[in-house]
């Protein structure tokens, strides 16, 4: 779930007299500093006092989904609806529960009905409508930015009617632009600044235009924003966590443990002191990261006994991890072999796929079979994390493609180096000529690696190394590999498909065997069979001459050569005998 909970600014913003809206508000805060135990046990508290607060099970519910608690939060809505049964905020969660068991037309209908009965102009249902559109897989983006819209809407209402905004209401506002996309960055950057401009130190405002500027892959930005959010409010948690999050992110100008290890202390300094399990799984990630692996696997060990699902999950990977980043594979494959069969692998969610594959491709058995059977669950598990990846970008999808391409899965590689490009192309990026290079390279490796080779997979590496040449007209590489794969389809080169290519790559190169010594001799090869085929003596003799100078042993000569002769021995006329003069 994602803990980052915008509407639970809403009673913040609304102080009361009363013990009981104060102490309903004291849970919230908790929920605002990302203090989910906490904020449970308040709320639960309140309940107990006062059993018809609607708000009060709301809040306990959304703690309790940040706590990953689902059938919990499920029960809590339900028992909340039992006591006040026409609450529309309640109504809300119970859409929000279908929501995350997939059934998104429940949930439709129960976000109408909660709409209607309060005419879209109830802050806390709005809000409670928007969030669980844009904070839930398969919630519908353009409905959440509907309800918010019409809630701050005041066109043609009476005066008793306007609804005051808050700054939840920016914020959730600013949310459901975000979660948009594309354009509609700018609109949540002034979402945002509307939320700031009625509490300047609103510190979740401010790391929620980080989130904007990331997306925007404006990642400098993005840092300052988090960095900015942390100064405003030393006791907000959350933007500590993103600034922890970016430093651990497996990208170029981001990984950075040191700096993740930093940003997750000074999280964990201002994290949520009843959450015993989640302190211990953080204190050894902070060994992890600080690379004392023995220290990080005898925490995680310590703190899995006592742990939920939840923990035992992460504190598993932790642990597997740490083996691995040891050098210990052995201890790291048992590890999270014993996780899968405990949990069964329909427990198992992308990081469990991507770590369980490294696991086995650093495996090593001098048996074959062993190392075959290694392989194949390297690769089944690969295959497993890029198809449950919830991240889509270029970056993640090379990180697959350079997997694929280790395990020597080449054609499966080139595949994925293309997904990068079409994420690139997508997101207004402008492939590079070695984008293009990787997928004509891999995709051609794959093409000849079967038996004929694949002539399909040879047209699409053609059209990549097209592409090369588009970029890079003065690159040689490009004419060279379009060669090379029109090169496998015409082996005896009677056809020429390769000729024009290799033709522009020996006018490239220079002809200089210092450098391009290999590439040269299959060019001259290629064009000695062609000329060969055609009969052109005195190209042949050119490309025998050239092939000669820089591979004096070139099978390919001697044969054409010896031919050749053979050849022109069989065309002379027969020598007539000589006749006895009398």
């Amino acid at each position: 779930m994602n803990k980052r909970k915008s509407l639970i600014v809403a009673l913040l913003c609304a102080a009361s007299s009363s013990v009981m809206a104060q102490s309903v508000e004291d849970g919230v805060k908790d929920l605002y500093y990302g203090k989910y135990l906490s904020a449970k046990q308040n709320l639960e508290k309140v309940i107990a006092a006062k059993p018809t607060d609607d708000k009060a099970y709301y809040y306990l519910g959304i703690a309790q989904l940040a706590l990953e608690d689902v059938a919990g939060a499920t029960a809590t809505f339900q028992k909340g609806l039992q006591s006040v049964p026409n609450s529309a905020l309640l109504q809300v969660a119970m859409g929000r529960i279908d929501l995350i068991n997939g059934n998104a037309a429940a949930a439709k209908q129960k976000f109408e009905a909660a709409s209607t009965a309060t005419e879209g102009r109830n802050g806390d249902v709005a809000r409670a409508i928007a969030d669980a559109n844009t904070e839930v897989k398969g919630g519908d983006r353009a409905y959440a930015l509907s309800v918010m819209e019409k809630l701050l809407n005041n066109e043609g209402r009476k005066k008793k009617e306007v609804y005051t905004a808050t700054p939840a209401d920016y914020i959730e506002l600013g949310d459901a632009y975000r979660f948009l996309g594309g354009e509609n960055g700018g609109k949540a950057i002034s979402s945002y600044e509307k939320a700031l401009d009625l509490d300047a130190n609103n510190a979740e405002a401010v790391m929620k235009q980080g989130l904007v500027n990331y997306n925007a892959r404006l990642k400098a930005e993005a840092v300052a924003d988090y960095v900015k959010a942390t100064t405003m409010d030393p006791k907000y948690g959350p933007a500590y966590f993103e600034l922890f999050n970016f430093y651990i992110t497996p990208k170029k100008d981001q990984l950075s443990w040191d700096e993740a290890a930093k940003y997750l202390q000074k999280y964990m300094e201002v994290a949520d002191p009843a959450d015993k399990t989640k302190n211990e799984y953080l204190a050894a990630y902070i060994s992890f990261f600080k690379k004392d692996y023995d220290d990080a696997i005898a925490k995680g060990k310590a703190a899995l006994p006592a742990a939920n699902e939840f923990y035992a999950n992460k504190l598993n990977l932790l642990v597997g991890d740490a083996y691995l980043q040891k050098g210990d594979s052995l201890n790291a494959q048992k590890t999270m072999d014993e996780y899968v069969a405990k949990v069964g692998e329909s427990k198992l969610d992308s990081n469990d796929y991507k770590l369980l594959s490294n696991i086995y491709m650093r495996l090593k058995s001098s048996d074959s079979a062993t190392q075959a059977q290694y392989s194949d669950k390297a690769l089944d598990y690969l295959q497993k994390y890029a198809n449950s990846i919830t991240s889509k970008d270029a970056e993640t999808y090379s990180q697959i493609a350079d997997a694929l391409k280790n395990a020597k899965k080449y054609a499966a590689a080139g595949e994925w180096y293309q997904k990068a490009i079409d994420m690139m192309i997508a997101n207004k990026e402008q492939p590079s000529a070695l984008d293009y290079y990787n997928v004509g390279l891999y995709t051609y490796y794959g093409a000849i690696s079967s038996k004929p080779a694949d002539e399909a997979l040879l047209t699409k590496a053609d059209s990549a190394f097209a592409k090369v040449i588009e970029i890079k007209p003065d690159l040689g590489s490009g004419y060279y590999w379009r060669g090379m794969s029109n090169y496998a389809k015409d082996q005896q080169a009677q056809n020429g498909l390769a000729k024009p290519y290799f033709d522009k790559y020996i006018e490239i190169s220079g002809n200089d065997p210092k450098t391009s010594k290999n590439t040269l001799v299959t060019a001259y090869t290629y064009e000695l069979l062609y000329y060969y085929y055609k009969e052109d003596k005195e190209n042949i003799k050119l490309y025998a001459d050239k092939l000669a100078a820089i591979d004096p042993s070139n099978i390919t000569v001697k044969e054409i050569t010896e031919n050749m002769a053979a050849r022109e021995k069989a065309a002379k006329p027969a020598a007539k005998p000589a006749q006895n003069k009398k």
